[in-house]
This record gives structure tokens, sequence and C-alpha cells, in this order.
């Protein structure tokens, strides 16, 4: 027969086995694909729950700094969230530094370990939107002014900063007509306000344009197609 204090500890170790079963381990609840997205400068760090995180129970806890920095500073905004993304863009505005972010969870009093994004620089990492296309009319020619994507940072003055002062862009311009078999492109360079000439009368003619980073030989996505009727 088993002595009481012996059975006394053999349920103890049970009933901790039994806890130990039902919790998740630290391994298990830390973030998976800890990652930057960056579109225009807007800077988000997006990760996925661990594989132990059901339901709507975890808090997450996001952490950033830049690089040669050796203190991580807390999101204050971002401490203890149940979303799957924190916006970090004020604190990564030096668009040609690297910074790193981090995140942990909690879930029923455990705590993981910190996931770790790899270096970002959001100058080389961000993504541009297409540039915004206004269309005229001038004596049978077409007139295509261009915008370049806004930006979420401001000068000292609380001006718009833009992306011009980040890259040395260049705008292509293509147009395609029901008396062409192919798009043919009218315009490449740095101009933001393009005439195009020659076109023919009672013809309709559709335009797309385009932003082309040649530091980094990277292009946009297309703007949404503007078509006109030229009388």
């Amino acid at each position: 027969m088993m002595p009481p204090h012996a059975f006394l500890g053999f349920l103890i170790g049970l009933s901790l086995t039994r806890v130990a079963e039902t919790q998740p381990d630290h391994a298990s609840l830390k973030p998976q694909r800890v990652h930057f997205q960056s579109r225009n400068f807007h800077n988000v760090l997006h990760w996925r729950p661990g594989r132990a995180c059901t339901g709507n129970s975890s808090l997450y806890f996001v952490q950033y700094k830049m690089y040669g920095q050796r203190q991580w500073t807390n999101k204050e905004t971002c401490w203890g969230i149940q979303e799957f993304f924190c916006d970090l863009t004020n604190e990564t505005s030096a668009i040609q530094e690297p910074y790193y972010g981090r995140v942990k969870t909690a879930s029923a009093g455990i705590h993981s370990g910190w996931t770790m994004t790899r270096r970002f620089i959001p100058w080389w990492e961000t993504k541009i939107d297409p540039p915004v296309m206004n269309i005229t009319q001038v004596n049978g020619s077409l007139l295509v002014i261009l915008h370049a994507p806004n930006l979420p940072h401001r000068d000292q003055k609380g001006n718009s900063v833009s992306m011009d002062n980040y890259y040395q862009l260049v705008y292509r311009v293509f147009i395609i007509s029901n008396s062409l078999e192919k798009e043919q492109k009218v315009y490449e360079g740095a101009h933001r306000v393009i005439e195009v000439e020659a076109l023919a009368p009672h013809a309709v003619y559709c335009v797309v344009a385009e932003i082309y980073r040649p530091e980094l030989d990277r292009r946009s996505q297309r703007s949404e197609e503007r078509c006109v009727t030229i009388p």
C-alpha cells in the first residue's frame, strides 16, 4: 500500500501533468509569418496566430526598433491587441533606414517568445500605386495630367511630401483606339502633363498609365482605363 505522503505527491504530479497537457507550450503560441507589408510608405506589420492559438482569447504584443539600436520599443496602441496587424508607419518614417518588428502572444496566462521580421527597408520594399490620371480634350488632342500617389509623411511645415522626393519617377502613358490593333506607348519620361496629338476624329481612345522606378527596375500596376471620344 502506498504511504499517504507518496500518494499525495502522486496526485499533485498527476494534476500538474493534466494542466500541462491542456495548456499550450511556448513554442506553439509563437506568432507565425511576421512580416511588413508596405504600400506608398504605409508600413503595416502582419502576422498569423501560432499553432496552438484558437478562438479570440490570444493577445498580441508588438515592438520595433531601427537597425543598430540596442533597445526595443513597445508600440503602445498594439500592446495586448487581438488583431493580426499593427500600423508602424510613423515609427518607420526614415524610409532608407532598416527596421525590425517583433510580436509575441499571451494566452491563458502563458507568454510565447518573440517572433521577429527580417530586415525591412521601406524605400526598397514599398509598392507604389499607379498614378492618378485626369484627361481633358483640347482641340482634338488629349491632355493627360498625372499625379503620383499620396504619401503619409509631412515636411517640417506640415506640407505633403511628394513621391518624387524619394525616387526618380518615370511616367509611361499608353493609348488604345478602335482603329489600332494594339496599344501604343505615347510617352515615357518625368513630365506629368502630356499632350497626345495627331488623333483621328470620331475615334474612341482609351488611356492607361503607370509609374516606373529605374533605381529598382520596378513598375506600378496600371491605372484604370479612361476612354474618350474625339469629336
